[in-house]
């Protein structure tokens, strides 16, 4: 029903009071198809097989969510009524462009650190409304969810420790009045926070924005006192920094860039 929900509205937005052109033409049964005119990685079919429900639509398909295309193949084809073909084409189209560019951005990040063991995680950098379709879109590369909201993890970030006077004491009422099976990430820019957070009992602690050096220490530091904590480093990480940030034995990356700096690969569809 969410998927449904989103599609029609991202239909309303451009449909409108009704498609111009489906006033004047005459429905008649067509095939047509999407062509990839840059290589990627694919990302949206579960929204178009919704689609697919919503319109009586006949739908082939020639890539699954996460392969990999190039340019020149044709990867999806598309039969049915000539008007609602017509007047769903862009909605579509920006669909699966939007998750693709997503996907194929975070399969180079995903890629980039295959040999380490580190996990690639989102984060809730997302445009507003379009959090779980970025999300997905993310899975669809090979990356890994991180929180998708305030509810399912607590996160302390720099803000709200801000607010806390007495860490140790939070923390015991917090495993009082959180959900059992919520964890909680404290986030910390120095290796003395990563020690006071650790000894609070997180259960995920976020090197954030620290040097290679420091991370290094708060892995040896976790992995001789802590070795049950996970930990997360997040900040400046971009293609070229991954893998070093990767070699300091984290167990996983934080990155908004696979989402928010995502650039748009080119699909377009054809009528046979």
């Amino acid at each position: 029903m969410l998927k449904e929900n989103f599609l029609k509205a991202l239909i309303a937005e451009d449909v409108g009071r009704g498609d111009l052109f489906s006033r004047i033409s005459q429905s008649k049964e067509i095939r047509a198809y999407i062509i990839a005119k840059s290589d990627g990685i694919f990302a949206g079919r579960e929204y178009v097989e919704v689609l697919e429900k919503m319109y009586d639509l006949d739908l082939i398909w020639e890539v699954k969510d996460g392969d990999s295309f190039q340019k020149g193949d044709k990867l999806l084809f598309v039969t049915g009524d000539s008007k609602t073909i017509l007047s769903l084409e862009r909605s579509i189209l920006d669909m699966v462009l939007h998750a693709s560019s997503i996907a194929t951005l975070t399969a180079k990040y995903v890629d980039a650190i295959k040999d380490t063991g580190v996990k690639l995680l989102d984060t809730r950098k997302t445009r507003p409304l379009l959090r779980e379709f970025e999300k997905y879109a993310v899975r669809c590369g090979g990356g890994i969810n991180h929180r998708m909201g305030l509810d399912d993890c607590l996160m302390l970030k720099d803000t709200h420790l801000q607010t806390i006077d007495d860490l140790d004491a939070f923390m015991q009422e917090v495993r009082q009045k959180i959900p059992f099976t919520s964890k909680v990430e404290i986030e910390c820019e120095t290796l003395d926070m990563v020690k006071k957070a650790m000894k609070a009992e997180a259960d995920i602690v976020m090197c954030d924005n620290m040097s290679i050096e420091e991370t290094k220490e708060a892995v040896r530091y976790r992995n001789q006192n802590y070795p049950h904590i996970l930990l997360e480093a997040s900040g400046n990480v971009t293609l070229e920094t991954i893998k070093e940030i990767a070699s300091t034995g984290v167990d996983a990356i934080s990155s908004g860039a696979v989402i928010h700096q995502a650039n748009w690969i080119d699909l377009s569809m054809k009528v046979e």
